[in-house]
């Protein structure tokens, strides 16, 4: 809006040297246009000879009597369009395939076709590097940049990156997975989150589901996928910075999406080797597929190779920035041990957020899982896991100090007292009652990261609920 006179200049000299027109046809007359050749089963393409047969006069007294109206380029008759690309090498396009598009509407702004053409030329853009999609595109820029005697930059369309299904990589397939787990959870309205808060208001709902169009706004969809344990893909930016991958990674991966460094190079670089390598004339022509578990892959590889106090300082500027809750609840010692004993077993920065949840949730939030290891760790065997709570919870109660080598003292002892010896007979139905599932870091951290008070009052919180978890299946 601030370079409207700049675009609106540039319009002038299309209309001044014929390469544009006035059209007075309103939406509804167009809307009419389309309808009769859907009638007669043929293409519908803009018809500029009403528009062209009005004399300047009249074109004159329409414009001061401020008849709304658009301004239209008028693409060359019986010639073709030559797009030199430095992916798909020559294209090329007959006139005739190409309709009198918009460059002006009716409100006075310029359409994307033309406010782009002149900020390329304006800004001495040298390259316009874009998706595949975007090619028909180009040949109406072209056409523009010609006929207003623009340079035209090096144009360079990149394939598409499609998912592993062959379906094109968008930002609806976020929507998709929540629709499908809508229809096969028969979720007929909003459904309540942990705090008995609905999702989102019936108007909200009523609206998505009203229409395949309506999308939900980020908070929404994370609220309904959260309650209803979808993992939703990511797919913007923002999605993979929230999912806990390092922007390295993500550059590095996305650089092999349609290129190759060629030679005997490690798939594996950084941007500076980028810098030095990548070219257009190495990218491929055919569309790429988005393999997230080999994303997963670049992720993990470049996680363990980094050293603790990097992983540390990722992980701390990580949370702050997205679950600042663990930030709040651990101390400086706490969140170096909280990174210690996730490095290892981290392929993202999400991970530990993920495995350590239990750190921030009030025990009355704690669920336990109703599976096999969790069944098998609390009831099966002639002491199960209940017994063992219930000794040595006065034990670790007790303890004057609260240090791996104190706990790790009680927890061998009753593992060498009733357990033959088997430390996991006991750790096992430890990380059950203070976390809800049979994965945690180590017994020792995990309990040292909770606090003496929380994991005395996780264990009576898992007493209390026994008949319910040993209850079969």
């Amino acid at each position: 809006s601030e370079r409207l006179d700049l675009y609106r200049a540039h319009v002038e000299r299309l209309l001044e040297s014929g390469h544009a027109y006035r059209a007075f046809e309103t939406p509804e007359e167009l809307a009419a246009m389309r309808r009769a050749a859907r009638a007669e089963g043929v293409a519908w393409k803009y018809d500029r000879t009403h528009a062209l047969s009005l004399g300047e006069d009249t074109v004159r007294a329409y414009v001061e009597e401020g008849r709304p109206h658009v301004v239209r380029f008028r693409v060359p008759d019986d010639t073709s369009v030559t797009v030199c690309d430095e992916v798909l090498g020559e294209v090329r396009a007959e006139s005739s395939e190409i309709d009198d598009f918009v460059i002006m509407k009716a409100d006075g702004f310029p359409t994307y076709h033309m406010a782009v053409v002149v900020d390329d030329a304006l800004m001495e853009i040298t390259h316009v590097i874009r998706g595949q999609e975007h090619l028909n595109n180009t040949l109406k820029h072209q056409l523009l940049q010609d006929a207003l005697g623009l340079p035209r930059p090096g144009f360079a369309h990149l394939p598409l990156i499609f998912n592993p299904d062959g379906s094109k990589m968008s930002k609806r397939d976020k929507d998709k997975a929540l629709r499908a787990a809508v229809r096969e959870g028969q979720v007929t309205g909003p459904p309540l989150g942990e705090d008995g808060a609905a999702v989102m208001d019936e108007g909200e709902w009523t609206r998505w589901q009203g229409t395949k169009d309506a999308q939900l706004e980020h908070g929404a969809a994370a609220r309904l996928a959260e309650v209803l344990s979808v993992e939703l893909p990511e797919i913007n930016v923002a999605d993979f910075r929230e999912a806990g991958y390092l922007p390295e990674v993500l550059v590095n991966y996305l650089s092999l999406l349609g290129w190759h460094p060629g030679g005997d190079h490690d798939e594996r670089f950084d941007a500076d080797f980028l810098a030095k390598n990548f070219d257009l004339d190495r990218i491929n022509r055919s569309a790429a597929k988005f393999d997230r578990a080999k994303l997963l892959a670049f992720s993990l590889d470049t996680i363990q190779l980094m050293s603790p106090e990097i992983f540390h300082d990722a992980l701390l500027e990580y949370c702050r920035t997205h679950h600042p809750e663990f930030v709040e609840r651990l101390d400086e010692e706490d969140f170096r041990l909280f990174a210690a004993c996730n490095h290892e077993r981290s392929k993202n920065l999400l991970d530990p957020v993920k495995l350590c949840r239990f750190l921030v949730v009030p025990t009355e939030a704690i669920r336990y899982e109703s599976t096999k290891a969790v069944r098998k760790a609390m009831v099966k065997g002639e002491t199960n896991g209940f017994a063992h709570l219930r000794a040595i919870r006065d034990d670790l109660a007790g303890l004057s100090s609260w240090t791996p080598e104190s706990i790790e003292t009680v927890i061998v002892a009753r593992a060498d007292s009733a357990a033959e010896g088997k430390m996991g007979k006991v750790a096992q139905p430890l990380r059950v009652a203070v976390t809800g599932t049979t994965m945690s870091p180590p017994i020792f951290d995990t309990l040292l990261l909770l606090g003496q008070a929380l994991t005395c009052e996780r264990i009576d919180h898992c007493l209390a609920h026994e008949a319910e978890i040993g209850a079969p299946s």
